[in-house]
């Protein structure tokens, strides 16, 4: 999925659709954090959380509601 975005990304630059591709890509860390949850895989569970918390902020940002 992340390959996705970041190739959306690439290919259309200033013009991308931010908004979409960090939820996007949020969405995709929190079907890894639950998986990581189910395999009670703690770094992972961590690494997903904290990339949902990167996500949750992009979205403020491409939706300029902090700067």
């Amino acid at each position: 999925m992340r390959i996705f975005s970041f190739s959306l990304v690439s290919w259309l630059g200033p013009e991308s659709p931010f908004a979409f591709i960090w939820v996007f890509n949020t969405v995709d860390a929190v079907i890894l954090s639950w998986c990581s949850i189910l395999k009670r895989d703690y770094a992972y569970t961590l690494l997903n959380v904290f990339w949902i918390m990167v996500g949750v902020v992009g979205i403020l940002r491409a939706e300029n509601l902090i700067h």
